[in-house]
Formats: structure tokens, sequence, C-alpha cells
């Protein structure tokens, strides 16, 4: 079996020195191959050219098998690879902030984003410039955070004054227990650097307050909200509608979450027309109180990153006006439509959710 190697290392240095290209080289070694496999097939047990050759057909067999699969996968991703370059070129395709060429490092890695008709190159054109900030960094934040850092969204905020603690690590993927004592927020940001270091992460370790809200706010093109507190969604509502700013907003309890996009510059309602009100005690118990699902915040989470990255790229139809509730323990999904109330104090409107 040396023997091939030693034959094949010098059919491709000999072919490397005469100038003849890689291409024209690897049907060489093709034939080689189908040389030796024919001579173990052919010859009988204990032939000197079978043993010379390596002896038994099954280990070529074997190697040819591997060398296919590997060929296949390379032709593949080489086909998919064109596909992201040609929709980049005839898009015209360079990011927004600095007029350079996308690397093939980016190509390669947001390639299934440039081959989807609703986003291609210009839509990831839109992530790469695009500024985003998340409140909240626990179980609707976690996965919002991972998969708008994969996408490439170009700047992403996060605020939140807490720590990572254990009880968090059951639904809070974006923690470790290394990180248990940590702020949130850097927790968070190491997560997404290491995911994806083209980003820039800016975290604020504080509470948002009324009196930061809408400066913060103004900073960034979509705000998500990813709390569990009634007194932080009125704040991020009322920014959210005083800077015009769309607001992607999810919640959860025990087995069921529900999501919305809040866009008051879209004429929809806003947070305060839906729920005037906060509830009474004990009607609305928080996650530590009445429990939670751990998978249930990854998937309200990644709905909210998909909410965001449709207002981003203009793909699609986001869930404006339109409130998307998801049922886990019978697997069931539905939608009411939320409309304005007039005597809404905020946004001047008003809303009755009734089911579409």
């Amino acid at each position: 079996m040396l023997l091939v190697f030693a034959m094949a290392a010098v059919i491709w240095g000999i072919g490397a020195a005469m100038g003849v290209n890689r291409e024209a080289r690897l049907p060489m070694l093709g034939l080689l191959y189908v040389g030796v496999l024919a001579i173990q097939v052919a010859l009988p047990d204990g032939h000197p050219m079978r043993e010379v050759t390596g002896g038994s057909p099954a280990l070529w067999v074997l190697l040819g098998v591997a060398l296919a699969l590997v060929l296949a996968y390379r032709f593949a991703w080489g086909k998919l690879k064109g596909v992201a370059d040609a929709k980049a070129e005839a898009n015209g395709i360079k990011p927004l902030e600095d007029n350079r060429p996308y690397s093939d490092t980016e190509l390669e890695r947001y390639a299934r984003h440039i081959v989807l008709r609703e986003i291609g190159g210009p839509g990831q054109q839109l992530l790469a410039k695009a500024r985003v900030l998340v409140i909240g960094a626990g179980g609707l934040g976690a996965p919002a955070l991972q998969y708008l850092a994969a996408a490439g969204v170009g700047t992403i905020g996060l605020i939140d004054d807490d720590v990572v603690d254990n009880a968090n690590l059951q639904r809070q993927v974006i923690h470790t227990d290394a990180r248990i004592g940590l702020p949130k927020v850097f927790s968070a940001q190491m997560a997404m650097e290491a995911q994806n270091p083209g980003i820039v992460v800016k975290p604020y370790h504080r509470r948002l307050t009324e009196d930061i809200a809408a400066e913060l706010f103004a900073e960034f093109d979509v705000v998500l909200d990813g709390t569990d507190n009634f007194a932080t969604r009125r704040i991020a509502n009322k920014a959210a509608v005083a800077t015009g700013i769309p607001l992607v907003s999810g919640a959860l309890s025990q087995w069921e979450g529900q999501l919305t996009v809040f866009d008051s510059a879209r004429d929809t309602p806003c947070y305060h027309c839906i729920f005037p009100d906060d509830p009474a005690d004990g009607v609305a118990p928080s996650c530590a109180e009445a429990g939670v699902l751990g998978p249930l915040p990854g998937v309200v989470g990644s709905m909210m990153a998909v909410e965001t990255i449709k207002l981003l790229t203009d793909a699609g139809s986001a869930l404006r006006g339109e409130m998307l509730i998801y049922d886990a323990l019978y697997g069931e999904t539905r939608k009411i439509k939320i409309t304005k109330r007039a005597e809404c104090p905020v946004c001047g409107h008003s809303g009755i959710g009734k089911t579409v």
C-alpha cells in the first residue's frame, strides 16, 4: 500500500514540476486508483502484485468511498458558494459601513442568507449595518442575542442589571456555569463575540429607566423587549412610541409564550393599548413563582430574532397588529388580531384582541 502512495506522490510531484494544473493531475491519480483496484480484484490471493498494493480490495473500496464522500461534499459546497457569489456579484454586494467587498469567510458564513430570495445580498448588507437593542439577557434575550449575533447584525446592544445565577441555567442558554456571578450583559457579550467576532456588542450593565430609555432607543433601529416585569415593559413601550422605533415584545408563562411587534410609526397598537392595567396580584405570577418550561424561552426568543430580521430586511410580513400565542403543552399556535384604543394615554389609539 505504501508503494501505491509513493507512486501517487511521484505522479503529483512530477505534474506540479511540469506545470500541470491540479484539475489535470487529479484524473491521473484516479487512473492509478482504478489500476490498483483492478489488480486487487483480478489477481488471486497471494499474488505478489496484490501483496505490494495492499493485499485486499476492501481497503481500497473503503478509501474510494471516503474520497467520494469528500469530493461530493466539496462539490455541493462549491455549488452553494457559487450561487452565493453570483448573487453577491449581481447585487454589487459590499458592506454599507466601509465599502469593502465581503471576504470569502463572510460569504461562506452568510451564504444561506444570501441565497434566500427574501434576504439576498442587499438584506445581508442591511443586517451588517443594523443596530439592535435587546432589553434583558435572560430567558428570551439569550436565544435572541445568539441568533442576532450569528445572523451578522452589525451592532447589538443589551441592557440588564442582573448577574448570572445558577437558577438561570435551566433556560438561559447563553450563560454557563463558569460565569455564575458575572453580570449577564458581559457573560452574553463573551458568548456573542465568540460566536461572531465580526459584530460590535454594546453591554449596558444597568436597569432600563424612564430617564434614559428614549435617548438610548434613539441609537438603535429595532428594540427587543425580553423583560419579565410590567414596569420595564411600560417604560420600553413609552420610549418606543416616543422614538417611533419598532418594539418586538415577547412574554412567557409556564407552558405558553406570546409574541408581537409594536410599531407606532406604522400605526399599530402599542403595549398599553393591549394591557392598559397591570394584572392583580397573583393573576400573572413570575416564572420563579409559576415555573417555566426550559426550552420555551428558546422557542419564543428565537421567534423574536426572526421578527427582528424580517423588520430589518423588509422580508415577509412582521407581526404588526397581530399576536402569536404558542402553547407548548399541546403543540398549538394561534394568532389574535390586536387593534388600537382611541383613549390610550401612550399612543392615543385603542384596541381589543379578537381571534383571526
